[in-house]
């Protein structure tokens, strides 16, 4: 048995927590939970739960894979081999597919901090009263009496002035003039950047894709199903992975682009630079 079997047979005894721990902790770039939860956008508490195995701090098994999946790439590993290793864990058919995108894990963390900052707010607000009871005893005594007076002397408060209603502006966004794509498009991604969009990716089978900005932070990563379109965000230094790389056209400024690998092969670092995409391949 040589060096790779074995290597492949310990890490296939490991857990799915043991190998994201190990990858994190013992690799060359030895980082931080928290650092890596700031680049990706997702809990520190998810990010643990994952390595601890606790999938049930994970409120639903698709944020489970799609947490995995996002951690995997980040950490070098294979997000493939992570997601089933989890759906294994977890007595899940390996051929069921559970997508999530950067814009689910944004919106999730968005509203959990929110629901955190409105518990903080109310837990301030009643120790505030608490400590300054008299004072707000005073001001209601001091508010009834005030009705009062206006009720016995026949008071009356002035009437407010109705709101005039300011002109609506409409906003006109310039659209993205798309290229006459192969196959009808079945539903679209990244619409955020359609409107200064260089590149873009349609399955023309299904293919799973990720793109990487410079800094290497996912920014898209799910399986696009035949005839879906993403919109890359404009500028240089993006990179993808695409699982079936014959299953994707690319579109750049509304030409087609050479192929970046054979079908049914997986194809990693692919430059998306509108440049480098319209090199003709050697």
């Amino acid at each position: 048995m040589n060096n790779e079997e074995k290597i492949n047979d310990v890490k296939q005894e490991l857990s799915v927590g043991e190998i994201l721990r190990n990858a994190r902790t013992m690799g060359r770039r030895k980082r931080e939970i928290s650092t890596i939860a700031k680049q990706l956008c997702i809990g520190e508490e998810f990010l643990e739960a994952l390595e601890n195995g606790d999938y049930k701090k994970i409120p639903e098994i698709v944020y489970v894979l799609g947490f995995a999946r996002n951690y995997a790439m980040e950490l070098g590993l294979d997000p493939d081999e992570i997601v089933n290793k989890i759906k294994t864990e977890l007595g899940i058919e390996p051929e069921c597919e559970v997508t999530i995108t950067n814009e689910d894990l944004e919106e999730r963390n968005k509203t959990a901090e929110y629901k955190a900052k409105i518990q903080e707010w109310i837990r301030i607000a009643i120790e505030y009263v608490r400590k300054h009871w008299l004072w707000f005893a005073i001001g209601g005594g001091v508010v009834v009496l005030a009705m009062l007076m206006v009720i016995i002397f026949g008071g009356s408060a002035p009437e407010a002035e109705e709101p005039v209603a300011q002109p609506v502006v409409e906003q006109k966004v310039e659209a993205l003039e798309e290229p006459v794509y192969n196959i009808p498009v079945r539903e679209r991604f990244g619409k955020e950047n359609m409107a200064k969009a260089n590149v873009i990716i349609q399955a023309i089978e299904d293919s799973y894709v990720g793109v990487e900005d410079a800094k290497g932070k996912v920014v898209f990563g799910r399986s696009l199903v035949t005839g879906d379109v993403y919109y890359v965000p404009a500028g240089n230094g993006f990179k993808a992975k695409f699982g079936n790389a014959g299953g994707v056209d690319i579109w750049v400024n509304r030409e087609l682009a050479p192929k970046v690998g054979a079908n049914k092969t997986s194809k990693k670092d692919v430059s998306l630079n509108p440049e480098s995409l319209m090199k003709k391949a050697k």
